[in-house]
């Protein structure tokens, strides 16, 4: 079992396969140009793997798939394999952007993947155009049933931004409340790699959005989710991730590896240490120990809270770590 320095079980693992990306979200990455990553700078599939079976036999119960978009790293569903059949009962999900899933949606549910989690952040072709800086409404919607059609379970996530997505919160709601799709709507996370014209919704702005339609009680916190659940009248419950509080910090159960080999034990902490050279001499016993060292040293709190009404900006690009 993984255990870290506050006696709190880590048994979640997010590896980010690739930083590159097809869209050009503007809270993410809208400046980056798009620029193929040196594949001498990657972890191989067989690497990265050597690793996940570290930390599966430590204890690692649940393994998300990220980028970037991960869907662009071709192969994936080698990889995804390569983990559900080591690990029969593992929770093997993946984060993506939908885009290239019309093609590659029953490929991954046959590999082992069991659910994706996908950004929606506007129904609005002209809107959704403008956030990723590309023509993507259709094809990731196509994307998403293809998913569901496979099998897949399906969880939506969206960004709510002040004059850009803000009137679409209930209609983004009720997509998902008609498909059974869980939704959880995320506040912006400032981030150095973002568009300065990016301002996002605090929680409570969102919840009186909602409040314009349906009737909701908070839902009490369960396990390690950052998310603060809400249920609807008819049962129907929808979630808010408030990334610059830190009452969720006391369950945390993740930690992170980058597609480069980078263990990082928290997102909004920037500290962390390299497996890379360990994995690649094959000393499985010293990437067990940098593990171990990690966790040691992972804090009791995120660095992003809220004081005195600033933010702190953070420097970590989340394309390199999936968010």
């Amino acid at each position: 079992m993984l255990v870290d320095g506050y006696g709190r079980k880590v048994d979640y693992l997010r590896v980010s396969v690739t930083e590159r990306c097809n869209f050009r979200c503007q809270y993410c990455m809208p400046e980056k140009p798009f620029s193929w990553v040196p594949k001498e700078n990657l972890l191989t599939y067989e690497e990265l793997f050597k690793f996940v079976k570290v930390a599966i036999d430590d204890g690692i119960t649940k393994v998300r798939i990220t980028g970037g978009e991960p869907l662009l790293r071709e192969g994936l569903e080698t990889f995804i394999k390569m983990i559900a059949d080591y690990k029969e009962d593992i929770d093997l999900a993946l984060t993506t952007n939908a885009y290239l899933l019309p093609k590659a949606a029953q490929k991954l549910a046959d590999a082992g993947l069991k659910r994706i989690n996908v950004s929606v952040d506007s129904l609005k072709d002209d809107v959704a155009a403008k956030i990723a800086q590309k023509d993507v409404l259709k094809t990731v919607l196509k994307g998403i049933q293809a998913a569901s059609d496979a099998g897949l379970k399906v969880k939506v996530n969206c960004v709510p931004m002040k004059g850009v997505n803000d009137n679409e919160l209930i209609d983004i709601l009720e997509y998902c409340k008609e498909r059974n799709y869980p939704v959880r709507y995320i506040e912006y996370m400032e981030n150095k790699h973002a568009s300065d014209i990016a301002e996002g919704l605090n929680s409570s702005e969102i919840q009186d959005i909602i409040k314009q339609k349906y009737n909701f009680k908070q839902c009490e916190r369960e396990g390690s989710s950052p998310s603060q659940d809400y249920k609807l009248d008819d049962g129907y419950i929808f979630g808010i991730i408030e990334p610059h509080k830190d009452d969720f910090c006391a369950t945390c159960n993740r930690i992170r590896l980058t597609a480069s080999g980078v263990l990082i034990p928290c997102l909004y902490f920037e500290d962390a240490q390299s497996i890379k050279e360990a994995i690649q001499e094959n000393d499985i016993d010293k990437a067990a120990a940098i593990l171990k060292d990690v966790l040691a040293n992972k804090p009791e709190k995120n660095k992003w809270s809220e004081e005195d009404g600033d933010t702190e900006t953070s420097s970590r690009a989340f394309y390199e770590t999936g968010g």
